[in-house]
């Protein structure tokens, strides 16, 4: 299937926003009355949510978006690309869709960017999945080893212009090998049009910014303050999760006051909504409906 018959049935638009510009985002569900917000990883796009935007939407009000300086959202130059711009940028996109409360879910970076809403706007979020997340301690060698091949794999592709091939790498990354199947020319071929773009060839290094610190100058990542996130939580997690295997996930489970660990049972890697999205979706509802999911 298509990314164009995946998100048919959602709406594709942009909205203008004070600080961060125009936002693109997809959305499905308006006549359901809790909001679901989706948010990709670092160099994401919402093409991630291809396989959920219109599933989900059948339970909830959906809008994936993508970030300032991602996919095609304005390219700001005079902005950190901080934790805390992201948390804004989801604040002020909140306030202009006149939503006051949302559930919120992130994948990797957008996990971070969760536990930082959920901090900083108790009262604006319902439940909250960290999916594949990032933003908690390292607890393996081979989570090491992850996050040097991701450095040295971003280090490779620094300040070049993108390939086919390049993009596939890194997307490879992001999937269990397993699943490399579905890395078709589409899914591929999309990144590859966003990444090739000038704006973003101008954004990119400001975005990468804060991952080239951790990897070249020893930096310390941003990480989510467990203990002070309120909601109900979901750590949603996958057997082959690059640099945070399930191990992680247990060892920052009991820092989370209302938190639940579910692994998915298909084997997946850092892209569960896309390699399993039927699982995904059946997880994502039961959880976000009720406060908790089936082990």
């Amino acid at each position: 299937m298509s990314i164009w018959l995946d998100f048919l049935g959602a709406e594709v638009r942009y909205v203008d926003l004070p600080t961060y510009g125009r936002t693109r985002i997809a959305e499905a569900g308006h006549d359901k009355a809790e909001t679901l917000i989706l948010m990709h990883g670092i160099g994401g796009h919402l093409e991630a949510y291809a396989k959920n935007v219109v599933a989900l939407g059948r339970h909830f009000h959906v809008i994936a978006f993508d970030y300032v300086g991602h996919g095609l959202s304005a390219k700001k130059l005079d902005i950190e690309y901080s934790i805390s711009d992201y948390v804004e940028q989801l604040r002020e996109l909140m306030d202009v869709l006149d939503i006051e409360r949302a559930h919120i879910s992130g994948e990797s970076l957008g996990g971070v960017v969760t536990g930082g809403f959920a901090v900083r706007y108790p009262e604006r979020i319902l439940r909250a999945v960290f999916n594949t997340t990032g933003g908690i301690p390292i607890v393996s060698e081979k989570g090491y080893a992850d996050l040097r091949a991701l450095g040295e794999l971003s280090a490779k592709s620094a300040g070049q212009q993108p390939s086919y091939e390049s993009v596939l790498a890194r997307m490879q990354w992001l999937l269990y090998e397993g699943n490399w199947n579905l890395l078709n020319e589409e899914l591929v071929g999309s990144r590859l049009a966003i990444y090739s773009r000038e704006d973003f060839q101008a954004s990119a290094p400001l975005v990468y910014a804060r991952l080239r610190k951790v990897n070249q100058d020893g930096a310390k990542p941003d990480m989510i303050e467990l203990e002070k996130v309120q909601c109900e939580s979901l750590l949603l997690w996958t057997s082959h999760n690059p640099i945070h295997d399930v191990a992680a996930a247990e060892a920052a489970l009991p820092s989370l006051p209302r938190g639940q660990l579910y692994v998915m049972k298909k084997l997946a890697g850092h892209w569960p909504q896309y390699e399993s999205p039927e699982e995904f979706n059946q997880v994502m509802v039961e959880f976000l409906s009720t406060g908790r999911v089936a082990e």
